[in-house]
């Protein structure tokens, strides 16, 4: 039997997994750590939490599963996308705390860029929208904004990069200074037809080349752990931005698949094969999980509020005491009682891109209760789901056919039925959720040759239920209909 190791660092918690070859989970500890919210908007990470909690869990796990370092056959590594960090290539120490993705500091400078007529060329080249959700303008920023950061910067003694970056650096005690195309398209530095820096891009953003990491496929030989951290060294063999760590982990291998996760937000991706396909209904193209040197794209689109609204109703309404409530308070109650509510607590994502939107509730009666509230509000991730959906059906030369989920909001059935119900199409549950893990530790089995090929984990992904669609089109167009009302109210506020 083999096993890998999956390093799973998110937005608010570090996780690893030991999985089995065939896929199967051995051992998962996980390990929350703090938010920083410097001022309204900001959102920070501290470089040394997000290192220290993924070491700890990386130790924790291999105790749990009874395994040594020396058993593990390699090491993936995925991680929140888009956050931000830059240290001293002399002593590794972060020069500021880590830029969360979520972060919305740049956006003036990204309406700078903007109204100057610099978008078509960024999308045209990254696939991206000039947004301060990316990492160009977070980078920017730091060396901005940080004493004596530029003139570092400048004299090639710091280091830039994604999550994935800087705990690759820390594992290899600065022998990494590396990245994977999944993260890298997500900087707007990024050319993705070349899968190189681009110098335009670059000088647009001010960002000197000496900072960048290397580039590597997704599946590849990126070095190896230092022995000090696990007990011996550690071949790392698969890294990938989580979303696309998740559409790999959910054998979307071909054009015209794609999944769902459920998570504090939404993030739907579609693979389009090898074409590079530019969006016109509000979505962004983004390089997908690569196993050699063959490009591979996907569409995306990010919900900013999905499973978050459940912790709204938790904690500022205390609707309940524990999340999992949510779903025997939503079925007491036959329907949402006309009920819409629109999340937009911090603007709308895709396909709507309204960041002065907020949230807002409307069909509300004097025979609205709790549960009809707890109910739109688990509505309100699935209708954003389908918006996102419709818009990729759209842009896509095939339609979707069936949509396989995962995240923490995945295992509500009712939820899951309700999203069925409004696409018309199957929603598939895996046996195995922990999908942005399992991806990662996919691409490092493959890189390490447990594996052969992608055909070989095509038939290792099983289903766990099938969600197949009751309600009527007419029925769940009018639910839609009366959705994007209530948005173009939010969005009107």
């Amino acid at each position: 039997m083999s096993y890998l190791l999956a390093l799973d660092q998110g937005t608010s918690s570090s996780r690893s997994i030991v999985f089995k070859e065939d896929g199967s989970v051995l051992a998962s500890v996980q390990q929350e750590f703090r938010q920083i919210y410097p001022q309204p908007g900001w959102v920070e990470h501290d470089p040394e939490e997000i290192w220290s909690s993924q070491l700890a869990t990386a130790r924790q796990v291999l105790q749990q599963a009874g395994l040594s370092a020396s058993q593990i056959a390699a090491m993936g590594i995925t991680n929140q996308r888009e956050t931000t960090l830059v240290w001293r290539r002399d002593t590794g120490q972060a020069i500021y705390n880590a830029i969360v993705w979520q972060d919305r500091r740049a956006e003036p400078e990204c309406l700078r860029l903007r109204e100057a007529g610099f978008a078509p060329m960024v999308q045209e080249k990254t696939g991206l929208l000039i947004d301060a959700y990316f990492s160009a303008t977070k980078l920017q920023w730091i060396l901005d904004n940080v004493s004596g950061a530029r003139a570092m910067a400048d004299a090639g003694q710091l280091a830039f990069g994604t999550v994935d970056s800087w705990l690759m650096w820390q594992l290899s005690g600065g022998r990494i200074h590396a990245t994977d195309v999944s993260n890298a398209a997500r900087t707007m530095l990024l050319n993705v037809h070349t899968n190189r820096w681009d110098e335009e891009l670059l000088a647009l953003f001010r960002i000197p080349a000496s900072v960048l990491p290397e580039v590597h496929p997704s599946a590849s030989d990126f070095g190896f752990t230092q022995a000090q951290w696990l007990g011996s060294e550690m071949p790392i063999g698969g890294v990938a931005g989580d979303q696309q760590s998740a559409l790999f982990g959910q054998a979307c291998f071909q054009a015209g698949q794609a999944k769902n996760t459920y998570g504090t937000g939404c993030f739907m991706l579609m693979h389009t094969g090898s074409e590079f396909q530019t969006s016109h209904n509000g979505l962004i193209a983004t390089s997908a999980a690569q196993t050699d040197s063959t490009p591979a794209f996907a569409l995306e689109g990010s919900v900013f509020i999905g499973g978050a609204v459940v912790q709204w109703l938790r904690d500022g309404l205390r609707a309940f005491n524990k999340s999992a409530d949510v779903q025997a308070l939503a079925e007491s109650v036959p329907d949402s009682g006309g009920v819409v509510l629109v999340p937009a607590f911090t603007g709308l994502g895709a396909p709507y891109w309204q960041a002065d939107a907020r949230g807002a509730m409307v069909g509300l009666s004097r025979g609205t209760t709790m549960a009809h509230i707890a109910r739109a509000a688990l509505e309100s991730i699935a209708f954003q789901s389908t918006a996102l959906l419709q818009a990729m059906n759209r842009d896509a030369s095939q339609a979707v056919t069936e949509l396989r989920v995962d995240g923490g909001a995945c295992v509500n059935d009712l939820l899951m039925q309700f999203q069925a119900d409004l696409l018309g199409i199957p929603v598939l549950r895996p046996a195995v959720v922990e999908t942005t893990a399992l991806g990662a530790a996919y691409l490092a089995g493959l890189s390490s040759g447990i594996y052969q090929s992608t055909a070989e984990l095509s038939r290792q992904w099983r289903v766990e239920r099938c969600f197949e669609p009751h309600m009527s089109r007419d029925q769940a167009q009018a639910l839609m209909a009366g959705w994007e009302k209530a948005v173009r109210q939010t969005v009107a506020n």
